[in-house]
């Protein structure tokens, strides 16, 4: 599988950003074409994380864009990075279940309820940020998201790759706050467990840390 581009610091919107929302709205396919070109790096990265693969994850975004573009006039304002996540979000849900997928099952459903932190020790720090940006780390780090159920996953992509905050994420997934933040929780704790099963990368991550 090709790895998917990093994420790129986006602003919310911005004036010039604002300004294509309002033309495209009017109907002016240019300017909206501009918007995909602003985007489509972000939307394919997270379709590409949360499905793991390439192929699927270029259907979803043009699946994506396509269903922006005819949605267009429903945009109220926020983030516009955000409103096409959702977008995007839905369409992988969709093709899980195309696959015959849940997002969560079993014990990993039970985990997301936030009243039952007993089952895991909560985890509210983020991964290690230089173990995600080293190149020669990266697919090893996608290898190991890949295997976190389909809506933790999507959770820790949203956070700790794209930047969302627990509000943007509840808003992007369709789910409560305190779920959100289980989820991340979980996820984290799962993927350092997973980082220091795998030498390559324990030690990498045990060098980032100052030895400690």
């Amino acid at each position: 599988m090709t790895t998917p581009p990093a994420a790129r610091p986006v602003a919310p919107n911005g004036p010039e950003v604002e300004d294509l929302i309002r033309r495209a709205q009017r109907g002016d396919l240019p300017a909206f074409n501009a918007l995909v070109l602003r985007f489509q790096d972000a939307v394919f990265g997270l379709a590409a994380r949360m499905l793991g693969s390439t192929e699927a994850a270029e259907d979803v975004t043009q699946d994506a864009f396509l269903a922006a573009w005819r949605s267009i006039d429903s945009f109220r304002g926020g983030s516009f990075r955000s409103w096409l996540f959702t977008i995007a979000a839905n369409r992988c849900r969709d093709e899980f279940r195309r696959r015959g997928r849940r997002p969560v099952t079993g014990l990993d459903a039970a985990r997301d309820d936030p009243d039952r932190a007993d089952l895991d020790p909560p985890d509210d720090d983020p991964l290690p940020e230089a173990v995600a940006e080293q190149g020669e780390l990266r697919n090893a780090l996608e290898a190991l998201l890949r295997e976190l159920p389909d809506g933790w996953r999507e959770a820790v992509v949203l956070s700790d790759v794209e930047g969302l905050d627990y509000a943007e994420i509840a808003a992007v997934t369709g789910v409560a706050l305190g779920t959100v933040k289980s989820r991340l929780s979980r996820a984290r704790s799962r993927l350092r467990e997973l980082i220091d099963a795998s030498p390559e990368l324990a030690e990498h991550a045990q060098r980032l840390r100052g030895g400690r």
